[in-house]
């Protein structure tokens, strides 16, 4: 299937791992212009130069710190051209109400609560003036399955949620799609250094971490290049009838609890 990307131009916040990479590759493959933003220039220039020996597209790093709200404005001034914008920068600590304390709660939903809605707004500005553009939101399945070891992530994922729904409801009054992907745990390298420290610790053994898997549905966490083909699908024309959508990417997990 043509899902008419080639040409296009997209930037990633959080582009240099993970599912922010995963997505970057996969547009890439699309004959997309890539552009990657993320706090370390070290793991920008590893992507970039990954994604150049693997696609024969344009691809510009940019070290941005997405919790600022200036720097979040600056970067989206930077690649004011860009068709579509995913949002991917965030990870928040795990922690129960006590755990976490104001300060590290803060911290967390400055990038992965603020970090989207100043990406968002900023950006909307520009698509909003040329009638056309998409935004996809990557935020994750506790938004849905709640976890009070998890309250912050909990919350500022319901939020995003919310945020989607709303904004997304109306931008396409503008020509302009906004929606969201929930995945589930899935198989990025923090992942795999969590599970094989786990491992460890109870089997003594790190390898044996696709053990810790076995009750997720098919048996495995999820694959960063699951969550992107569905990033790129819904930025693309092929979708262009979705907005203020969340599409839940968890193999019925949330469904089973």
């Amino acid at each position: 299937m043509d899902l008419k990307l080639t040409g296009r131009t997209v930037l990633i916040t959080g582009g240099s791992r993970g599912i922010g990479f995963a997505c970057a590759e996969a547009f890439a493959a699309e004959g997309c212009t890539v552009h990657i933003a993320s706090r370390s220039k070290e793991s920008l220039e590893a992507a970039r130069d990954k994604i150049r020996s693997r696609h024969n597209v344009p691809v510009e790093i940019h070290v941005a710190d997405l919790s600022k709200g200036d720097i979040a404005r600056s970067l989206v001034e930077a690649v004011s051209h860009a068709d579509i914008l995913v949002n991917n920068a965030g990870a928040i600590p795990r922690g129960d109400l006590l755990a976490m304390t104001e300060p590290k709660w803060r911290e967390a939903w400055e990038l992965k609560v603020f970090g989207y809605i100043n990406a968002t707004r900023a950006m909307l500005e520009k698509m909003y003036a040329r009638k056309k553009g998409a935004v996809v939101n990557i935020i994750g399945l506790a938004g849905e399955s709640y976890s009070y070891d998890y309250v912050a992530g909990t919350m500022a994922n319901a939020g995003l949620m919310a945020f989607t729904r709303a904004v997304g409801s109306k931008s396409v009054d503008q020509g302009v799609r906004v929606v969201a992907i929930n995945p589930p745990a899935t198989r990025t390298d923090r992942m795999l250094t969590l599970l094989r420290h786990t491992a460890q610790q109870q089997f003594g053994d790190a390898e044996r971490w696709p053990e810790l898997t076995k009750h997720m549905p098919f048996g495995r966490a999820a694959e960063p290049e699951e969550v992107a083909d569905l990033a790129v699908f819904l930025a693309s024309d092929r979708a262009s009838y979705i907005s203020g959508v969340v599409m839940t990417l968890d193999g019925g997990q949330a469904a089973r609890r």
